[in-house]
């Protein structure tokens, strides 16, 4: 079964398929995880469907064949919208979009809407290229993704002692999957607040990869698949 819709749709991922075409993975506002072939994309001087469209969280409208069952879609219909001013010439935001494109690769798998996830990419991606201090966004934008993802912390009891990066809550009991100590004071420091403030949370370069590194293991324990994005070291290397 295949129908018509337009919608609008945030780029996560392309692969190369021959030498002439691409695969390239949407998170779309209607139908959720959507996989299209793009064929011959690379050659065609004047085709309405172009590979530039499809840098990493690139914002679309698109209208596109959807098929029911799993198999790959095809573009109709294509324009860029919400385009960013600074997200691919600044060397910052460059390293954040790469990065966290491989985060939603690995952590979004369902084929249905989830308008409150879309909305969130899409508002928090025209913060990120609209401002100007972005050296925590990212801490800030895996902590609350988690809340579209389902798992966000428990942090009615988030003076205790540890943090149970299995069960999602703040705990009085040591086990093998807690944080505790000044990794726990860092990572608290997230909790409950939005991008508006993010700038006024004073992380030193160390503290940043340590609440970083605790994010990357959470998202280890709660979703099935997920592996470290290789641009991690370069995101790294950049914001120490």
């Amino acid at each position: 079964l295949k129908m018509i819709e337009t919608t609008k749709a945030i780029v996560i991922n392309t692969i190369k398929y021959g030498d002439t075409s691409l695969i390239a993975t949407c998170y779309t506002e209607k139908r959720g995880l959507k996989t299209y072939m793009l064929k011959g994309v690379l050659k065609a001087k004047k085709a309405k469907v172009k590979a530039a469209y499809f840098q990493p969280l690139t914002q679309l409208n698109l209208t596109a064949n959807h098929n029911t069952k799993g198999t790959l879609n095809s573009i109709r219909e294509i324009e860029v919208i919400n385009f960013y001013n600074a997200i691919y010439s600044d060397i910052k935001k460059q390293s954040i979009t790469l990065f966290l494109a491989e985060i939603l690769y690995y952590s979004i798998k369902e084929e249905e809407q989830n308008t409150s996830l879309f909305n969130y990419l899409e508002a928090s991606l025209l913060w990120l290229d609209a401002h100007d201090e972005i050296s925590n966004f990212h801490l800030l934008f895996l902590l609350n993704l988690t809340k579209h993802l389902g798992f966000y912390p428990e942090i009615k009891n988030k003076d205790f002692t540890y943090f149970d990066l299995l069960e999602g809550k703040f705990t009085n009991t040591y086990k093998l999957n807690t944080i505790s100590g000044e990794k726990i004071t860092q990572f608290r420091k997230l909790l409950g607040i939005n991008f508006d403030v993010i700038e006024q949370v004073n992380f030193s370069g160390s503290n940043r990869q340590d609440v970083l590194s605790i994010l990357i293991q959470y998202f280890e324990y709660h979703i099935e698949g997920f592996r470290k994005p290789k641009s991690l070291n370069v995101l790294k290397s950049v914001f120490s």
